[in-house]
């Protein structure tokens, strides 16, 4: 749990860091004209390749994902299931309660 606590303190003070470094760029572009035009295009090129990665993933995970089996076909499974198992128990039943009866009558 402290470690946790160490990286979650560390990534917030690593991003408070980073967002006035960027803001400070930004809005004060004494430093250089070059700085304000370069961040833009990092933050788009990184926006956009997060939004086409993640639209990439959702396609490869549809395109390799098998399609959902029926619904019919499943109801008729558990149906067969349940007739199994109600036969496996009422013979069981039947075993059980004729030898209790017999040695109860006798």
């Amino acid at each position: 749990m402290p470690r946790d606590r160490a990286t979650g303190i560390a990534l917030l003070a690593i991003s408070v860091i980073v967002i006035i470094l960027y803001n400070v760029a930004m809005w004060f572009p004494s430093l250089s004209s070059f700085v304000p035009l370069f961040l833009l295009k990092l933050t788009d090129s990184v926006i956009i390749t997060l939004v086409l990665a993640i639209l990439a993933w959702i396609g490869y995970t549809l395109a390799t994902t098998p399609p959902p089996r029926p619904i019919e076909e499943i109801e008729k499974e558990l149906e067969r299931e349940l007739k199994s198992l109600t036969t496996t128990q009422g013979g069981k039943d039947r075993e059980t309660s004729g030898p209790t009866a017999a040695s109860s009558s006798s």
